[in-house]
């Protein structure tokens, strides 16, 4: 049974995960339990004083849910764990203070404080357990709670990936990494994303129907002083770009975007669309085919937002806050990395290296290059998130903000393990800047 210390997959999990290949075997899950257990007792959660955050278990859970046997799973694990950062001991005075609420937030946004608030965040969940933690601590609309979902979405979605892998797999102690991992994140998305919610809110007063994300990620183009905000030398192009030059106008167009409580699967299908058309088509047509490193983010974050739908214990009003935050987080990522032009042609008329051979499963072979892809797992996040996406927009297609469709979410996964598998770096970073582009090589003429 798996609890707040310790990690324990099942293959009769219930709910089940947001994407999974079907078939998961008991070896397998047996495997990624240890492992996750080893580096949940073994490691830190970022392997460097820089902040770079420990990917292990989402690389695990990843190609786990992709159907990657035992072998291929501690040969992923043991590619990673070399350059993670140990441990470190708690204080043990430290997390006492911490269960005192005045003194709580002295410790927030230090990351050497992470070891204790592991062992905070799990004594909580083993008095009270992991969903009612969850609850005051991100979702009851205090202060403290406020403070902790804003750091939720810092560190280009981190903190919620993390925590969306803990609740998609109902593993506690995954729970309480992600909890950690937040509150060591600084809350510089707060005035953010707390004003474009008062805004929407007055909006929607006003106005019934919500802009699509795609038509606000075109007016965000359109739009000089936004599209211009991010400089190639800022530090973090959103927090010092987005935000502090352009902090009205994306709050304007954020606040836009707003979630009817019943039309919650349609508008997460909507977002994970989004997300898929810019960081597919974010392209430079002059250079090989490469996916932004801060908008695959993005997307790879879409999948816990089907995870969340299916948590009857999580409430409605929570779960519609959730995606409004996502959906705004997203634009102005976009935003962040200069607005690059969105063609369609760049999936549309794309030619894969090695195309599906098996029509009645042809994201298979994709599956199966991309466990065994030796890299952190973002790879592996993108694969399984293109074609979550596939699945869960399908019943959507041809409504208004649904570009992305049909064969797209194939292409765009070919394009994915095809972009990966090159020599040279892996990923572009911040793609709209041309000087991001520099070091890639040519695009080939047909």
């Amino acid at each position: 049974m798996a609890t707040p210390s310790k990690v324990h997959l099942s293959v009769r999990q219930h709910p089940t995960p947001a994407f999974e290949v079907g078939n998961l075997s008991p070896d397998s899950a047996s495997k990624a339990s240890a492992l996750l257990q080893e580096n949940h007792d073994q490691h830190h959660i970022f392997f460097n004083k820089s902040g770079f955050h420990n990917h292990i278990a989402h690389h695990l859970l990843t190609i786990y849910s992709l159907g990657a046997d035992p072998d291929t799973i501690q040969r992923q694990y043991d590619l990673n764990k070399g350059y993670q950062r140990p441990a470190v001991d708690l204080e043990a005075s430290v997390v006492d203070d911490m269960h005192d609420p005045a003194h709580f937030g002295k410790y927030l946004g230090d990351e050497k404080y992470y070891a204790d608030f592991l062992d905070f965040f799990r004594a909580e969940m083993q008095r009270k357990g992991w969903r009612d933690v969850l609850q005051e601590y991100l979702f009851a609309r205090t202060p403290q709670a406020e403070d902790m979902l804003t750091r939720c979405f810092a560190g280009f979605l981190h903190p919620i990936i993390h925590l969306g892998f803990g609740v998609e797999f109902q593993q506690p102690a995954v729970v309480a990494e992600a909890l950690a991992q937040t509150a060591v994140h600084a809350n510089y998305m707060a005035p953010f994303l707390l004003g474009a919610e008062k805004a929407a809110e007055e909006r929607k007063a006003k106005v019934q129907k919500s802009e699509t994300l795609v038509d606000l990620l075109h007016a965000i183009r359109a739009d000089e002083k936004v599209s211009n905000a991010a400089h190639w030398d800022d530090d973090n192009k959103l927090r010092d770009g987005v935000i502090a030059r352009a902090s009205k106008e994306i709050i304007d167009y954020t606040s836009q975007y707003f979630v009817h409580p019943d039309k919650l699967e349609e508008k997460t299908a909507e977002m994970a669309n989004a997300d898929a058309y810019f960081t597919g088509c974010a392209q430079n047509p002059a250079k090989i085919v490469k996916f932004d490193f801060y908008y695959m983010h993005c997307i790879n974050c879409s999948v816990f937002f089907s995870a969340f739908l299916k948590q009857n214990w999580l409430k409605t009003e929570d779960k519609v806050r959730l995606l409004e935050w996502k959906g705004r987080n997203d634009l102005a990522m976009y935003a962040s990395r200069h607005c690059p032009e969105l063609p369609l042609t760049e999936v549309t008329e794309y030619k894969p290296k090695i195309p599906s051979a098996d029509s009645k499963d042809p994201w298979a072979s994709l599956f199966q290059r991309v466990r065994t892809h030796e890299d952190d797992g973002h790879a592996s996040k993108l694969v399984r998130a293109l074609a979550h996406g596939e699945q869960i927009c399908k019943p959507f297609e041809g409504r208004e903000g649904f570009v992305i469709k049909g064969d797209m979410w194939l292409q765009l996964g070919h394009m994915a393990i095809d972009s990966v598998e090159q020599e040279g770096d892996t990923w572009v970073r911040s793609c709209g800047f041309p000087q991001a582009w520099d070091k890639f090589a040519d695009r080939p003429r047909l």
